[in-house]
């Protein structure tokens, strides 16, 4: 069924899905085992804790909902953005690659916190000097990568499209990477920085998977899986939610969270709700075509994080099976949820973010206020909602 009745557009995708059993590890979607490592990796650095579970108990109330929770991203491992957990394991995983296919080398033992490669990387003499990895990014993926660059001791370039705004080019200049604008869109960035690492030997480190590409993504995603394991420990004592609403730009988070909760919850898994950008809908256009489809839309959102042309087909093949609905929103919706959260009241604390972090809120209100939608989803007084707030403030905002 598809409403084009604003605020909303929407695929309902209720048909019966088989559900797998607990830590099945099938192909199409992420297991048990690889969400392990990540974690145990993750786990590991010194700068890593969980970020909150808030409840807002004031908004649920106001929305007509039994529970709302909401998973602060904005203060993970300083860069402030859910980004930071793929981005780094997937640049620690890919100088893994690297160096396991150069042959075998001694094992580096540093300290907890050091600022190249933790304890249990493989790491020869020269891997400072002689790997570079790349990617593009609209901001919060580059600093990750550029982070984990630093982390690990390899040079990191970041294609950015020229329309990124200054404070994002600083931040990822900051943390040692070199920059290089791209005329044209996120995915224009993308082509880019294939080529350029074709053409130079450097290793790319993409959190959108396509033909061809897709172990580093599938590692990006379990990284952004040990956010789902934190929220699954943090949620009240036998409560789960009975909904999920997740942003996508490319899909990774929203396929991420999607198959840690299968895996995890196996039948208990609740309703997976992926939200999009009106003009930036390709994984809805993905489930109208049943295979990864490009957006229709001008890409113009202020939901900037999540303006993407082209799904990520790792990502899409999750959500392809485990979603059960696809949602567009106008940027008025995301901006109405980034004012709530800032206003607090009724209890809850004031939460700031910005549109693409508030966008699973932002489809929450804009499913309750579609009737058919909301019925078709189930939701009413009774519900318990998790949305994610995937990113804090924007940088010039921030206190640190």
């Amino acid at each position: 069924m598809v409403s084009n009745v604003l605020p909303v557009r929407y695929l309902l995708c209720l048909r019966p899905r088989p559900v797998p059993p607990s830590g099945s590890g099938r192909p199409g979607t992420l297991d048990l085992d690889g969400h392990e490592a990540a974690f145990r990796e993750i786990s590991s650095w010194s700068e890593y804790a969980p970020t909150p579970l808030r409840g807002l108990t004031g908004l649920a109330q106001r929305l007509g909902v039994g529970s709302l929770w909401y998973k602060d991203e904005a203060t993970r491992l300083g860069l402030g953005s859910f980004k930071a957990l793929g981005g780094i394991y997937g640049v620690y995983r890919a100088l893994e690659g690297a160096v396991g296919s150069a042959g075998p080398s001694r094992r580096a033992t540093r300290p907890r916190g050091a600022t190249t490669a933790p304890t249990g990387m493989r790491r020869p003499a020269a891997l400072g000097s002689g790997l570079t990895v790349t990617c593009a990014s609209v901001g919060n993926h580059g600093r990750a990568v550029a982070r984990g660059a630093a982390m690990f001791g390899c040079r990191a370039v970041v294609f950015l499209p020229s329309h990124t705004p200054p404070g994002r080019v600083r931040a990822i200049r900051e943390l040692g990477a070199v920059v290089v604008p791209v005329d044209g869109t996120y995915d224009d960035a993308v082509e880019r920085a294939a080529r350029e690492a074709m053409e130079h030997g450097w290793i790319v480190v993409s959190d959108t998977a396509y033909p061809g590409y897709e172990e580093i993504p599938r590692h990006i995603m379990q990284g952004y899986s040990v956010m789902a394991r934190e929220t699954l420990e943090q949620l009240p004592t036998g409560l789960l939610p009975t909904h999920v609403f997740l942003q996508a730009g490319v899909g990774g988070m929203a396929a991420a969270v999607t198959a840690h909760f299968r895996e995890a919850l196996g039948p208990s898994c609740p309703r997976m709700v992926v939200v999009e950008p009106q003009e930036a809908d390709c994984l809805l256009e993905s489930a109208l075509a049943d295979r990864p489809t490009a957006a229709r839309g001008s890409l113009s959102t202020s939901m900037e994080c999540l303006a993407c042309r082209n799904p990520s087909t790792a990502a899409w093949e999750i959500l392809a099976e485990g979603a059960d609905a696809f949602v567009t929103i106008p940027d008025r919706a995301s901006e109405e949820a980034v004012a709530l959260l800032a206003s607090g009241g009724n209890g809850d604390p004031q939460v700031y973010t910005q549109p693409s972090g508030a966008a699973g809120l932002a489809g929450l209100l804009a499913a309750i206020r579609e009737p058919a939608l909301a019925e078709a989803l189930r939701l009413g007084r009774e519900s318990r909602v998790l949305v994610f707030g995937s990113e804090g403030p924007p940088l010039q905002e921030r206190k640190s």
